[in-house]
């Protein structure tokens, strides 16, 4: 990679998560102006692998470099500082790689620093001898932690769409299909972290109907989804275990029209759609199918 200083960081071996909000928005400040001369955010995109569809709907974000970033590093969550240099070197924005290198430079350092010396934990200190408390985050969990309750697919929504997760329910749960759904509201015990519980949920909660496992995803995509703090995070956290959708995790489902765009982030997945009125008699069996397969 050409540089315009020497450096002894191994970019390529550094993530991408390693580069903080302000360096993301310094590069917005070269990469959002439409240029006619030089490569912008949308030619990055592009050598990024993002369809011309999706470069189309990031048009409407305030600041669509940020935007690009955090999907490809969700897409692509072994993607490195390293690879996205290549890429802005590619495009030969080398008043990018000058000017900013310094500042990458001292957050991956950052980043090395903070794997290489992770922070002390102190054990807490007791005055008398205390057993392990019972750990359960479901209704049906083993207090005991012996025997966690399992599901056969994690349903991803917002609260406006529950109508249809309770339509959901009885058609895949309490019918011959009988799969059993992780449905927030219904199965987590309160009290409990959101965003720790949901994490362990999605990753380690799931049916394995094989040794090399197979945990799915039911993501219900509506135009209040894509408001929803909560569905973002659990729909990027789901990708990461996924990347490139290659154990067909994630499963979109739309059941109403929208009248905002279709999340660029779920483009490149096939959409189970009740709206359609010629496929909707097969829509609950090809769903349930799906999620019983590994």
């Amino acid at each position: 990679m050409a540089s315009c200083s020497e450096t002894s960081v191994d970019f390529y071996q550094i993530p991408l998560v390693a580069l903080n909000h302000s360096v993301r928005k310094k590069l917005g400040l070269y990469l959002n102006p439409s240029s006619t001369v030089a490569e912008d955010w949308t030619n990055i995109a592009e050598r990024m692998e993002f369809s011309y569809l999706e470069i189309k709907n990031y048009e409407t974000c305030q600041n669509p470099t940020l935007k690009i970033l955090e999907d490809w590093q969700a897409r692509c969550p072994d993607t490195s500082v390293g690879k996205l240099l290549s890429i802005i070197e590619a495009a030969e924005r080398m008043d990018i790689i000058c000017d900013l290198k310094p500042v990458i430079e001292a957050d991956c350092i950052k980043y090395l620093k903070k794997q290489k010396d992770p922070p002390v934990q102190v054990p807490e200190v007791h005055s008398s001898i205390r057993t392990p408390e019972p750990y359960s985050i479901t209704m049906l969990d083993d207090p005991r932690g012996h025997s966690p309750e399992m599901f056969d697919a994690f349903i991803c929504y917002c609260q406006s769409d529950f109508d249809f997760v309770y339509e959901m329910i009885k058609e895949l749960e309490q019918t011959s299909h009988k799969l059993k759904l992780c449905v927030f509201d219904r199965d987590v015990l309160p009290g409990t972290c959101v965003w720790t519980i949901t994490s362990e949920l999605i990753e380690m909660r799931q049916v394995m109907h094989c040794h090399t496992g197979c945990r799915k995803m039911v993501v219900i995509i509506s135009d209040d989804y894509l408001d929803s703090e909560a569905c973002d995070f659990q729909t990027k956290f789901a990708l990461s275990l996924s990347p490139g959708a290659r154990t067909k995790r994630l499963i979109p489902v739309v059941y109403k029209p929208m009248k905002k765009p279709f999340p660029s982030i779920l483009r490149f997945l096939t959409i189970c759609d009740y709206n359609r009125p010629c496929t909707q008699a097969w829509f609950w069996s090809r769903l349930a199918k799906a999620l019983s397969l590994p």
